[in-house]
């Protein structure tokens, strides 16, 4: 097995140490996702994040299962699905996710959209709590939650969240978001942290990858890194997993992180939370 480069890792309100790089296995076929994720421990990556609805947490748990890892030395993040919500849907719905895992805990459970529509994530939430209070996950949090919805949940909830999983990338930077969040002591992670792609033409990028030796990808995801995003990148591509790792030897200057600051266009390439039911 190689040998696991020095990660960094955030603290999550409630004291437990997340890595701040993982590896993604959205739209990644179960029958392809033990392979990736064998190849991304073996690269390194220690955090996977997963979902019930990507279908493929059985793939994921095989991979853990056979990489000989200890399990305290991995962090498994997975989420909620928007039919599932409600308090007691909701601990059917993780009973199954850590089933299919063939773990006895995940270290962090999210709520993959607020689905405001619906107007469940608070009884959602209090289960959550008490995953987190019988001590099945490590942490909880949200995954897509805007300023608003965040506000009402915090409004109800014993718990703060310890992160919410936004869209977020140089083309949607969530400025307001994130300053909610750092206000709250919520961890921003970003998925779909390249825009899945849109972002790697852009001059700057290109100019800053350039300047370093690096690949586009390799400039935005060290950009995340340095203002203090949780990122998840995702491939099925060995080549690529090992070189979204490997944003580890270089830093942007102030110039150039003001650079990619001035990306931000409003570029959303998933749903808008406020509609997605």
């Amino acid at each position: 097995m190689s040998t696991t480069p020095a990660i960094p890792t955030v603290t999550l309100n409630n004291g437990i140490a997340m890595p701040q790089l993982g590896f993604g296995v959205f739209q990644v076929p179960d029958e392809e996702t033990t392979a990736a994720v064998a190849t991304a421990l073996d690269a390194g990556y220690r955090s996977i994040d997963t979902a019930a609805i990507y279908g493929n947490e059985r793939g994921v748990g095989r991979a853990l299962a056979d990489s000989g890892i200890a399990r305290d030395e991995l962090f498994v993040t997975t989420k909620l699905w928007n039919a599932d919500q409600g308090h007691d849907a909701t601990l059917a719905a993780f009973d199954a996710s850590l089933d299919k895992l063939g773990l006895d805990h995940v270290d962090l459970y999210l709520i993959h959209w607020p689905t405001p529509a619906r107007d469940l994530y608070l009884d959602t939430w209090r289960a959550l709590e008490k995953l987190y209070a019988d001590g099945r996950t490590r942490a909880i949090g949200v995954s897509n939650f805007q300023p608003a919805h965040l506000e009402r949940l915090l409004a109800g909830a014993s718990v703060v969240p310890a992160v919410n999983q936004i869209e977020l990338h140089p083309g949607l930077q969530q400025q307001e978001l994130r300053a909610f969040h750092a206000r709250h002591g919520i961890a921003t992670e970003a998925w779909s942290p390249l825009a899945q792609g849109a972002v790697l033409g852009d001059d700057a990028v290109t100019a800053i990858a350039a300047r370093h030796g690096k690949s586009p990808a390799q400039v935005v995801l060290r950009w995340h890194l340095q203002i203090g995003n949780v990122v998840i990148p995702k491939s099925v591509t060995e080549a690529r997993i090992r070189e979204n790792l490997d944003v580890l030897d270089f830093e942007l200057s102030a110039q150039e992180l003001d650079a990619l600051t001035a990306a931000d266009r409003g570029l959303r390439t998933g749903p808008d939370p406020d509609t997605l039911n």
